[in-house]
């Protein structure tokens, strides 16, 4: 039994790691390379964050010119201010959208002119009128023929891309 139990400890016992001295310094050897590796690269990513590119900012590209373009012109409701004096245009802001009746495309050019009062210095301006998609492109025309394409005849919207292609 004693025989028995020694063997069992043996095999099945606490056991303390020890590391062979000589192990210790290769493992030591191997940090250190490691270590300057790191710096080195540390250095050269540092030397380029220095410098840093221009940021690209997204633009989105103008719709074609050859589109036919209604405006649509947004006013305030009233000419003259609170304070009852008349107001004085200083600007407009324009917005185009794209819009499809069945077979032809055309551009809605949606002018909202600034106004603004001299007395008392108030910008007076009309809102915008309510879009499906916030500051998107496509009207409500061109949503619903893409969604019906879709859902309804049942085409991708790669197949519906190439039909437009072609209709120009």
């Amino acid at each position: 039994t004693y025989e028995l139990a020694l063997l069992k400890r043996h095999a099945f016992g606490k056991r303390s790691e020890q590391l062979n001295v000589l192990q210790i310094s290769l493992l030591e050897e191997v940090v250190n390379a490691d270590i300057a590796a790191i710096e080195t690269e540390l250095e050269e990513l540092n030397l380029t964050a220095a410098t840093p590119a221009a940021k690209k900012t997204p633009k989105r590209a103008p719709l074609p010119p050859e589109l036919p373009r209604t405006e649509i012109h947004h006013d305030p409701e009233n000419d003259h201010c609170a304070c009852g004096c008349q107001l004085r245009r200083i600007g407009e802001e324009v917005s185009e959208k794209l819009d499809y009746t069945p077979g032809v495309f055309h551009v809605e050019r949606h002018v909202r002119g600034k106004w603004v009062c001299d007395q008392c210095e108030t910008l007076t301006q009309a809102p915008m009128p309510a879009q499906i998609i916030d500051k998107g492109i496509p009207t409500a025309g061109l949503l619903a023929q893409v969604l019906i394409a879709k859902y309804a005849d049942h085409l991708p919207l790669y197949r519906q891309e190439q039909i437009f292609a072609r209709a120009g």
